[in-house]
């Protein structure tokens, strides 16, 4: 099972769970900050290190030559983490997902493939592997999933205009997707960033609450 850092909620009889994943050559480390500055009490949270070392931090899979190995590779993984959690008192239906640059690759995955609906998925500076063949993998919830999507004006490892076209595409297969721009390069734009993922995660939380 992939390696993880758990912390728990302050208020300690909640379920609601967010899961963090870096990325490349990054690790848990380099997210410690998260349950700090996302302010929210009633939130667990789960950083995870990918599979493979790299360079003193971890890869998803392999970006310079074939990605598609590694990418399924790491889904599996990444699902029976899910599947692990989800069997120890954290539903899906309360479990947000997200990831930075691989990790946000890797948020996709969970949120076309996996067969049960999150609470929300939220993919930061990203892109969506082989965008054009996802229609015929989808799972059947996966027009259910609410996806926030950011992404940086001046993202100098995964063009901004390249991500936007996938974005509409991605739209146009009934995908909910909330998209946000930055001013930003290949990082996250501090509190202006973070208050965004907070909004998302305190609405999509209440809407599950509320069901």
């Amino acid at each position: 099972m992939l390696k993880t850092e758990f912390y728990p909620a302050a208020q300690k009889e909640s379920r609601q769970l967010l899961l963090v994943m870096h990325g490349l050559g990054d690790s848990t480390a380099g997210y410690r900050w998260v349950p700090v500055m996302m302010r929210l009490p009633w939130l667990n949270y789960v950083l995870v290190n990918a599979p493979d070392p790299y360079f003193g931090g971890f890869s998803w899979y392999d970006f310079a030559g074939d990605a598609a190995p590694g990418i399924a590779r790491s889904r599996t993984m990444l699902f029976e983490l899910l599947d692990h959690y989800r069997a120890n008192g954290f539903p899906t239906g309360q479990t947000f997902v997200s990831g930075f640059s691989q990790g946000c690759l890797m948020t996709w995955e969970a949120g076309l493939k996996y067969p049960h609906r999150f609470a929300g998925l939220i993919g930061i500076s990203g892109y969506v592997f082989q965008h054009e063949k996802v229609a015929r993998e989808l799972s059947p919830v996966a027009r259910e999933q609410n996806f926030l999507i950011t992404h940086g004006r001046f993202d100098q490892l995964i063009p901004f205009e390249d991500v936007k076209e996938q974005i509409q595409f991605m739209k146009g297969l009934g995908l909910q997707i909330e998209w946000r721009e930055f001013d930003k390069a290949h990082t996250i734009a501090g509190e202006e960033e973070l208050s965004v993922f907070r909004q998302f995660i305190e609405e999509r939380a209440g809407a599950e609450r509320a069901r």
